[in-house]
């Protein structure tokens, strides 16, 4: 049986997305809540809504590539095995204390056990999240205003 796909008829077949692949991104709107899912890859646009569901604002959601089948994974570089400041709670993870305020921390930053590293926003109440170790900041895990998940690595830490 020949693969369905479909095509924009105006850029001469570029663009093509296969049946599979739409009942894939279905599948991962209703695992994961989804009303509304984007993705722009090159040329090609796929925007999927639920019916009845109000369009959401704008906002840039980076998709992981998915795993190619047979392909081993990467050696685990060098920041990848120093230690991380993971998340306590599920919540919306913020740098600062305002959007006028500075970070918290920055890479480059040196924090001890009691250094507040950023405030995780849950159920409308602000919690500032320690550090809990003592070290340089080599990477910012997460994004301002994201939502991140129990256990989510946010910090990566180089130790004293």
């Amino acid at each position: 049986m020949a693969e369905k796909t479909y095509a924009d008829e105006g850029a001469g077949g570029a663009g093509k997305v296969d049946v599979e692949t739409l009942r894939q991104l279905l599948a991962l709107m209703s695992e994961n809540g989804l009303v509304e899912l984007e993705i722009e890859q090159e040329d090609l646009v796929v925007r999927l809504r639920k019916a009845g569901a109000e369009p959401a604002p704008a906002a840039a959601i980076p998709v992981a590539a998915a795993p190619v089948a047979g392909a081993r994974p990467a050696a685990p570089t060098e920041a990848e095995k120093l230690p991380t400041i993971n998340s306590p709670m599920v919540g919306t993870f913020y740098v600062a204390a305002s959007p006028e305020a500075e970070a918290f921390v920055q890479v480059g930053d040196h924090v001890s056990e009691d250094t507040v590293v950023c405030i995780i926003e849950a159920m409308k109440v602000f919690n500032e999240i320690r550090a809990e170790m003592s070290g340089t900041v080599e990477k910012v895990l997460v994004r301002n205003a994201q939502a991140v998940d129990f256990g989510a690595p946010m910090f990566v830490v180089r130790p004293d």
